[in-house]
C-alpha cells in the first residue's frame, strides 16, 4: 500500500472536518454527514429527512437546479447524495483541480437553498413516485417490513422514505424547523479523501461552513423494543420473499468483527454456506443471503430470500438450520482462515476509491467521533478466534427471538412456533 496521511481540524464554528491525502491520485471525494436521518424522525414527521435532502438539490439565491446539475457535470465529476436511518451525506467527486468548485456548489446547497413552495410541491410528487416505485418491488420493501416487524412502533423500523399521507402534510416551516435543529456545526463531518493539502483545504472550508450558526442538536434516541413476531403481506405474485432474523450488534460492540465473519461464513458471499446449500445444492433460491445493520445502540442481523410459495416453507427451515448449526457447533478453522482473508480482501479493493475512503472516515468520525485505520480492522480480523464466532452465533441465534416477515401469495400463514420447533 502507498502511504496515506489522515488529518482532522475543528472549523471555528465547532465543524469537524477528517481528510485522508492520497498522493498517487487526481480526485478527490468529499462529503458533507449531517446526523439526521429517520431514526431522530417523530412519527409526525417521518420521512422529513429524505425529502430535505432532495430539496438542497432544488435551486439556491445564486444557482438554479439545473446549474447545480451542470456545475459538476460540465468538469466531469460527480454530485449526488443519500440519507439513512442516522445520517444524511451530500457528496462529490472531481479531479483535485476542481475542489474548491465541489465545495463551493456544496456550501451554497447548505446555506443558500430557497425551499420554494413550487419545489416543495414538485419534490413531493417525485418522492411519491419513488415510494410507489419501492414499494412495487418485493424483494426490496420486504427489508422495511422485516425491520417494522421487530421494531414495530420504533423510529427504527420506520422507511427512511416515509409514507405518502406523512410527506404530504410537510410545509415549508418544517423543513427549515428541521434544519435548525439538525444541520447544527456539533452534528456535522466533513470528509475529504484525494489528492489534497489539509491545511489549505481548512482555510477554504473556515470560509464557505465556518460561519454556519451554532445550535443544540434534537434528538431524543432510544433503544428499540424487540417484538418477536411472525408477519407476512399477502401479495399476488410469482415468489414469496422472506426476512428472517434477530437482534445484533450495535457499531461499535465489542464482538463485532467475531460478528463480520459470522454473517460472512453463513451468506456473505458464493461460497457461504446458505448460497450452497440453498441455491447450488437444492436449487430453491436465485437469491439468498444474510447481512447485519448496525446502529449506533442496536443490530439488526437478517436473512433473506426469494422462492417459491410452494417452497417458501423449506427454505425458511434450512435457514434457520444453517444459523443453529453455527450456534451449536460453530464453524471450521478453514471458513474462519478463508473468512478472515476474504474480509481483508474486500477491504483493501474497496481502498482503491477515494469514493470509500471518503465515506469510511466521514462516517466513522460522526458515528463513533473517532477514525478506524484500515489497520485496526485487519488486526481486529486477525484475533478473532472459533470460540468468538461460536458464542457469539450462540447468543444471537436463540430460538425465542427470531422475528420472520414475508410477502407473496400465502394465505395460511404458519405460526412461528412451526418454524422454530426443535
Amino acid at each position: 500500500m502507498y502511504a496515506t496521511k489522515y488529518e482532522t481540524s475543528i472549523l471555528k464554528n465547532g465543524i469537524r472536518v477528517v481528510s485522508e491525502h492520497i498522493p498517487y491520485v487526481k480526485s478527490v471525494a468529499v462529503g458533507i454527514w449531517v446526523g439526521a436521518g429517520s431514526r431522530f424522525e417523530s412519527e409526525k414527521y417521518s420521512g422529513i429527512s429524505h425529502f430535505l435532502e432532495h430539496l438542497f438539490f432544488k435551486g439556491t439565491e445564486k444557482r438554479s437546479a439545473k446549474d447545480i446539475a451542470e456545475s459538476l457535470d460540465s468538469v466531469g465529476g460527480q454530485l449526488n447524495a443519500f440519507t439513512t436511518k442516522e445520517y444524511t451525506c451530500y457528496y462529490a467527486k472531481v479531479l483535485d483541480e476542481h475542489l474548491e468548485l465541489a465545495l463551493d456548489v456544496l456550501s451554497d446547497m447548505f446555506f443558500n437553498s430557497k425551499f420554494s413552495e413550487k419545489d416543495i410541491l414538485k419534490e413531493r410528487e417525485v418522492i411519491i413516485e419513488e415510494i410507489k416505485m419501492y414499494e412495487d418491488t418485493p424483494d426490496e420493501i420486504i427489508h422495511d417490513i422485516f425491520s417494522q416487524t421487530i421494531w414495530e412502533g420504533h423510529p427504527l423500523g420506520r422507511p427512511v422514505l416515509g409514507t405518502e399521507e406523512i410527506i404530504s402534510t410537510f410545509t415549508r416551516d418544517d423543513f427549515l424547523q428541521f434544519i435548525r435543529s439538525h444541520y447544527v456545526p456539533d452534528n456535522i463531518v466533513i470528509s475529504l479523501a484525494g489528492k489534497i493539502e489539509h491545511n489549505k483545504i481548512i482555510e477554504v472550508l473556515d470560509k464557505l461552513f465556518g460561519d454556519a450558526t451554532k445550535g443544540a442538536v434534537e434528538r431524543y434516541p432510544f433503544p428499540p423494543h424487540n417484538h418477536f413476531q411472525i408477519q407476512n403481506i399477502y401479495r399476488d405474485v410469482g415468489q414469496v420473499q422472506i426476512c428472517l432474523g434477530s437482534p445484533g450488534l450495535p457499531q461499535d460492540h465489542p464482538q463485532i468483527y467475531p460478528l463480520y465473519i459470522l454473517n460472512s461464513v453463513l451468506g456473505g458471499g458464493l461460497s457461504s454456506r446458505l448460497v450452497q446449500e440453498v441455491r447450488e445444492e437444492r436449487g430453491l433460491a436465485y437469491s439468498v443471503y444474510s447481512y447485519h445493520s448496525a446502529f449506533s445502540d442496536a443490530g439488526l442481523f437478517t436473512f433473506y430470500a426469494g422462492t417459491r410459495p410452494d417452497n417458501y416453507e423449506q427454505v425458511i427451515q434450512l435457514i434457520l438450520k444453517e444459523a443453529f448449526d453455527i450456534a451449536n457447533e460453530g464453524i471450521t478453522e478453514k471458513e474462519l482462515l478463508k473468512t478472515k482473508e476474504q474480509l481483508k480482501g474486500n477491504l483493501y479493493l474497496g481502498l482503491e476509491s477515494v469514493g470509500s475512503r471518503m465515506t469510511r472516515i466521514g462516517r466513522s468520525l460522526l458515528s463513533l467521533n473517532r477514525l478506524i485505520t484500515p489497520e485496526e480492522v485487519v488486526s481486529n480480523i486477525d484475533l478473532v478466534t472459533l470460540k468468538e464466532v461460536k458464542e457469539l452465533a450462540h447468543n444471537i441465534f436463540n430460538r425465542e427471538k427470531f422475528t420472520i416477515a414475508t410477502i407473496g401469495p400465502i394465505k395460511t400463514v404458519k405460526n412461528k412456533e412451526y418454524f422454530l420447533m426443535e
